[in-house]
């Protein structure tokens, strides 16, 4: 095949690259720097808020998978920072879409990430699954519309699917890259009541997720990347804490996460959903890191 990835530098679109060239597939980057030149990948450029991209490139590729998008967690949700989010989403992802709905060969498969924040916070008992309705909160608004912002790309007949990722779990960055030092000096510790849910997907299964929803024509639409077995955040600091052999005594007080962090903090530390990949099962896919204290033992042993 031949795949184009926009967003192919950060943690997941660095993975995808590798796996796919693996497997034997072409590999494109579409990359926004223009002093990018030694990737080893062929390049399309494009710039969002100029709304230029090298059309011809994308034609005949095979898959369009796109990551890009401002992070989330790098700092505090000014409203500046919180419009340079939706932005970099909703903008970069409409234009993208319509791009390809031009194309003379539009791709057949169109991944768009997305995120499982769509679902809002909800109660740690109930189940969330693709069927479930929108939430509440700055992170569902912004992937409704990030979602949305594909239908050009689904109205030309593009199998579009709107990876409502989980919390990625690497120890080459992510969330669990950002508990490590404080875990591992014995200082980690569950954060507000620790009764958020915490659903998590390893970036290793992201790869094998996507190539059995190319084998798999029936899937389309939203579909959540994370695993069957999603934890508390008390239950989470107690299994890094037993697979590093540190004590996780501390406890960091709601109140503090909210001082320090600001709607930032409530959202992605003190919130929370049960989010279950329900499509992924119901189409019989295997998961390769199902439990969380054998996925993190692979993955701390083996630096993925």
């Amino acid at each position: 095949m031949r795949i184009a990835i926009a967003g192919s530098s950060g943690l997941i679109g660095s993975k995808l690259v590798e796996y796919f060239r693996g497997q034997g597939h072409s590999v494109t980057r579409i990359v926004r720097d223009r002093t990018v030149t030694k990737l080893g990948d062929p390049i399309i450029r494009w710039d969002i808020q100029s709304r230029t991209i090298e059309v011809e490139k994308l034609e005949s590729h095979d898959a369009i998978i796109n990551l890009a998008g401002v992070n989330l967690a790098d700092q505090l949700w000014t409203e500046a920072h919180k419009n340079a989010i939706s932005e970099s989403r909703v903008e970069g992802t409409a234009f993208l879409s319509q791009t390809l709905a031009r194309l003379k060969r539009p791709p057949a498969l169109f991944f768009s990430a997305s995120a499982i924040g769509y679902y809002g916070p909800q109660s740690p008992a109930v189940e969330i699954s693709e069927d479930s309705p929108r939430g509440q909160g700055f992170l569902a608004q912004v992937c409704g519309m990030w979602e949305k912002a594909t239908q050009a790309a689904e109205a030309v007949h593009t199998r579009v699917i709107n990876m409502r990722l989980g919390m990625v779990v690497s120890s080459k960055g992510g969330a669990l890259g950002k508990m490590l030092p404080a875990f591992r000096a014995g200082c980690g510790g569950k954060l507000g009541s620790g009764q958020q849910v915490m659903s998590w997907i390893a970036l290793e299964e992201i790869p094998r997720i996507m190539t059995h929803i190319i084998q798999n024509d029936s899937i389309s639409g939203p579909v959540n990347f994370t695993s069957p077995n999603p934890v508390s955040n008390a239950e989470w600091t107690r299994t890094l804490g037993k697979v590093l052999f540190r004590p996780t005594f501390f406890s960091v007080p709601a109140g503090l996460v909210k001082i320090m962090f600001g709607e930032m903090g409530k959202e992605l530390l003190l919130e929370g959903a049960r989010v279950m990949p329900k499509k992924l099962l119901e189409s019989g896919y295997a998961f390769a890191y199902e439990g969380l204290e054998d996925a993190l033992r692979r993955i701390l042993k083996e630096g993925l």
